[in-house]
């Protein structure tokens, strides 16, 4: 059933649906991007790091009307900390950008992990029901990325209301000689049926971790699809048993069940890339029998703390959850903070950092405020040189696509922007009296206007004096 409805779903957005006509490009030497198709289909303009390839591809997606973007959700059990909204407000900047600037519609999922070990833990602790907590912190995760100003997926997609179609997606990778059940009733990927095509995302996959000696796995490096009921637990009923599905499964059935055997962009967190993102392409080649299930894997680098070299995580107890954070900073600096560095990299968190931030918005603030006094006749300046700032403003339109255009270089447009806004605040030399002459209200209008919409673009706004002055003076 599920197979026939995610080729149903995929073909609808998807036109050439990989592995079944004339969907796939060429094959890319190289070391690392050995056996990576390019796609055919819309050149978005853009080139983008692909952790397929380690390298910077052309980014091209199967239409420009339907773009295909997977991004793991939470696994709703506690509050969401600074770390989970700097990879959740980086990616929604590409997003904005791929949207507005390189004009792609993209239809995004998000699947929300709403079982899970941690989950029955904490709602064993709290003494209420699994699905009471989880539909709770998935309320308070929705709240949080709205206070972030992160625009929701096209659509959630919560794992518990899709436990049919995990099994019928196992199923089929069994039927396809990739899984096996066990007597206890749980049911694991087989890695070595995978063969060289394993490892896809990292070069050499760690080690499998120490298995217990009651272990019903033929290999230790095995991967559970499925996990049969524990004493207390909540179950499905499935063809093994009572039980609920891994963790990787539940991503790799989703995304099929909206864009069956072809997907763009898949996102997340540099740390989902081993082994979470490897065993969903696993799962997906092997159960649509394709070569390429994901086009592109973006991945964001760790927020860390200050100080240390140390990603902000709840294992580490070193985070600050949203709400507390938005006491005291707005979400719009805290987008321009996300913005200074690359999606890419590491980041560190600290209140200087923050406080940089909040400076750079000031003064992009303060400049907009003059430059429309200047415009109204309310700022007496010195003659303009008009013709420098048309030029400097032509120069900076270019700058900033170029470097978008350029895996989504947010530091350099953000260094473009406050160069133009430089030069603007030089020419606005206030002077006691107004001299004789004409006026530029034109070339600042258009200077405006453009910081404006760069920003706005990003999910900043300049705009709101009441959300500025309630957290930036």
């Amino acid at each position: 059933m599920l197979r026939k409805l995610g080729t149903r779903f995929g073909g609808q957005l998807l036109p050439a649906a990989l592995g079944l006509g004339p969907g796939l490009g060429r094959k890319v030497s190289g070391a690392r991007g050995q056996g990576w198709l390019q796609p055919a289909g819309h050149d978005t303009g853009v080139k983008v790091y692909n952790s397929l390839t380690r390298r910077k591809d052309p980014l091209i997606v199967g239409s420009a009307d339907a773009a295909s973007w997977y991004s793991c959700g939470p696994t709703v059990y506690d509050h969401a900390h600074l770390g989970h909204a700097c990879s959740y407000v980086r990616f929604d900047i590409i997003r904005r950008i791929l949207t507005r600037v390189f004009g792609c519609n993209i239809i995004m999922v998000m699947g929300i992990t709403d079982v899970d070990d941690k989950i029955i833990k904490r709602a064993n602790e709290m003494n209420i029901s699994p699905a009471s907590l989880a539909n709770l912190y998935e309320e308070d995760f929705k709240q949080d990325m709205a206070a972030l100003k992160v625009l929701p997926p096209t659509v959630y997609v919560r794992v518990t209301e899709n436990i049919p179609q995990i099994i019928s997606f196992i199923e089929g990778i069994i039927a396809n000689g990739h899984a096996y059940s066990t007597g206890k009733g749980n049911v694991y990927f087989d890695l070595q049926s995978r063969g060289d095509k394993y490892g896809k995302l990292v070069d050499v996959a760690p080690g499998p971790v120490a298995e217990p000696g009651d272990s019903d796995k033929r290999h230790s490096s095995d991967f559970a699809l499925w996990k049969a009921a524990k004493p207390q637990e909540m179950f499905w009923a499935s063809p093994w048993g009572n039980g609920r599905p891994g963790w990787h499964i539940e991503c790799s059935t989703i995304s099929s069940l909206v864009f069956g055997s072809q997907l763009d962009i898949h996102s997340g967190g540099i740390d989902l890339a081993f082994p979470h993102h490897e065993n969903e392409i696993a799962q997906c080649e092997v159960f649509h029998q394709c070569k390429q299930w994901g086009n592109y894997f973006l991945h964001s680098g760790h927020l860390h703390v200050k100080g240390k070299e140390e990603k902000m995580s709840k294992s580490l107890k070193n985070y600050i959850t949203i709400k507390d954070f938005l006491k005291t900073f707005s979400p719009d600096v805290f987008r321009l903070f996300c913005m200074r560095s690359s999606y890419r990299s590491a980041v560190d968190y600290s209140s200087s950092s923050m406080l940089e931030a909040k400076h750079l918005l000031l003064a992009t603030a303060a400049f907009v405020q003059d430059a429309r006094a200047y415009m109204k006749g309310q700022l007496a300046c010195s003659p303009i040189r008009e013709d420098v700032l048309w030029e400097r403003l032509s120069h900076t339109k270019a700058a900033v696509k170029a470097a978008l255009a350029d895996d989504f270089d947010t530091p350099g447009a953000v260094d473009a922007i406050m160069d133009l806004i430089h030069h603007g605040n030089r020419q606005l030399q206030v002077v006691a009296k107004e001299p004789g002459g004409p006026r530029s209200p034109a070339v600042f209008g258009s200077i405006v206007s453009y910081i404006e919409q760069f920003f706005e673009t990003v999910g900043i706004s300049l705009a709101d004096r009441q959300l500025l002055g309630s957290h930036l003076h």
